[in-house]
C-alpha cells in the first residue's frame, strides 16, 4: 500500500476527532461578502480610507506615535479592501446531512453545482486524510489533480478572453481565480464546510480551515472529472467558468483602465514640471508567491514641491503606479487647483 503523503494537514486519527459543522464561531471567522446596494458602502470606505492616506497626516493626533499606528493599520485595512472580492453570498440553506451533494438552486448568481456520480469518489472528497488510514477514502490525491485541472482551465479561460495580455499578467489573474482565499469561499458558498470530515478544531483556525476548504474544493474538480470519464472534465470546465466570470469581468475592467498615468500627466503635465512614482512601504506577500506593492504618486511644480497626489497598489509595480494616478484623479478639487495654476502659469505674458 502506497504511503500516505505527509503534509502539515495530515494528521493521526483520534477518538476525538469528529465532523466540524459550520456554527457561529466559522461565520464570525468569514463574514458575508458583500453584494447589492452594499457595493456603494463598500466603495465609500475604501474612498474614506484612501481620503485619510493621502492626506499623510492626523493633525488631531498629537501623538507622533499613535498617529504612526493608525497610519499603518489605515494602509493594511486598504490593503484588505482592495482585495476583498466582492461576491453574492449563496443562500444555500440545505441541512441535507447525507453524503450527497445536492444542486445549489436558490441562488441564480451561483451556478448549480455538478454532482459527482460515483459514490465513492463522492466521500472521499469530504473526507481529510486524518480521519482515515486508507489513502483512497480521503481526498489526499483527489486534491493534487484537481488543483492541476483548475490550473489549466483557468489559464486557458484568460488565454481565451484576454487575447492581448502578456504572461506575466496571465499568472497575475490566474493567480487571483485559483488562490486559497477564492476556492474556500466558493467552498464555503456551496456548503462543502458542512459537509467535510475534519479533525476536531480545525474550524478554529482561520489559515488551517481555508487550506483545508480550498483543498476540499479541488477535490471535488478532480471528483468530477473522476466520475464522468465521458463529460466530467466538460461539466468542470463549465461549472469554473461560471464561477470565474464575474471574478474575469472585474480584472477586465481593471487592466482596460491601465491609463490613469497618461490621463493625469495630460492634465497636469508641463515644462519642468515633474510626476515621481515612488515606492510607499515594502511590498507585502499575498500568497503562492504573489506580491502586493505600494506606490504614491508626486508632483514637484506650478508652485508644489514633492507634492503627494496618491497612492495606490497592485500586483506590480505598473498596476499599483496607475492606481496611484487614478486616486489622484479621484481627487477633483486638488487636481482642479493644479490645472487652474497651471493655466495661470502658461497664460501669454501681456
Amino acid at each position: 500500500m502506497p504511503s500516505k503523503r505527509k503534509s502539515v494537514f495530515s494528521l493521526a486519527s483520534t477518538g476525538k476527532d469528529k465532523k466540524i459543522k459550520h456554527n457561529a464561531s466559522e461565520r464570525a471567522q468569514h463574514p458575508p461578502v458583500l453584494h447589492g446596494q452594499q457595493d456603494k458602502a463598500f466603495s465609500n470606505l475604501r474612498t474614506v480610507v484612501r481620503d485619510a492616506l493621502d492626506n499623510r497626516s492626523l493633525p488631531m493626533i498629537t501623538n507622533s506615535q499613535a498617529a504612526s499606528n493608525i497610519m499603518r493599520l489605515l494602509t493594511e485595512l486598504d490593503a484588505a479592501l482592495c482585495h476583498a472580492e466582492v461576491l453574492v453570498p449563496s443562500s444555500n440553506n440545505s441541512q441535507d446531512q447525507n453524503s450527497q451533494i445536492i444542486a445549489t438552486k436558490h441562488n441564480s448568481q451561483l451556478p448549480d453545482l455538478p454532482r459527482i456520480s460515483d459514490s465513492a469518489i463522492r466521500n472521499a472528497v469530504f473526507t481529510h486524510p486524518g480521519m482515515k488510514n486508507d489513502i483512497s477514502a480521503t481526498y489526499d490525491r483527489l486534491e493534487v489533480l484537481g488543483d492541476a485541472y483548475i490550473e489549466v482551465i483557468s489559464t486557458r479561460l484568460i488565454w481565451d478572453r484576454f487575447p492581448d495580455i502578456s504572461s506575466g499578467r496571465i499568472s497575475q489573474i490566474r493567480e487571483t481565480l485559483v488562490r486559497n482565499d477564492t476556492l474556500a469561499e466558493f467552498a464555503t458558498r456551496y456548503g462543502f464546510d458542512t459537509k467535510a470530515s475534519v479533525p476536531s478544531h480545525y474550524a478554529d483556525q482561520p489559515r488551517r480551515w481555508t487550506k483545508t476548504k480550498a483543498d476540499i474544493f479541488e477535490a471535488y474538480v478532480a471528483g468530477l472529472v473522476l466520475s464522468s470519464p465521458a463529460d466530467g472534465y466538460g461539466v468542470a470546465e463549465e461549472w469554473l467558468t461560471q464561477l470565474w466570470l464575474p471574478m474575469l469581468d472585474r480584472l477586465g475592467d481593471q487592466r482596460s483602465a491601465l491609463h490613469a498615468k497618461e490621463a493625469l500627466a495630460k492634465r497636469i503635465m508641463g515644462k519642468g514640471v515633474k510626476l515621481h512614482y515612488a515606492d510607499e512601504r515594502a511590498p507585502s506577500q499575498q500568497g503562492k508567491g504573489t506580491q502586493l506593492f505600494y506606490v504614491g504618486v508626486y508632483l514637484t511644480g506650478w508652485g508644489w514641491y514633492n507634492k503627494h497626489l496618491g497612492s495606490g497598489q497592485g500586483t506590480n509595480k505598473a498596476i499599483a503606479g496607475d492606481d496611484a494616478a487614478r486616486q489622484a484623479l479621484l481627487n477633483v478639487q486638488l487636481i482642479d487647483e493644479i490645472v487652474k495654476m497651471k493655466k495661470a502659469e502658461t497664460l501669454p505674458k501681456s
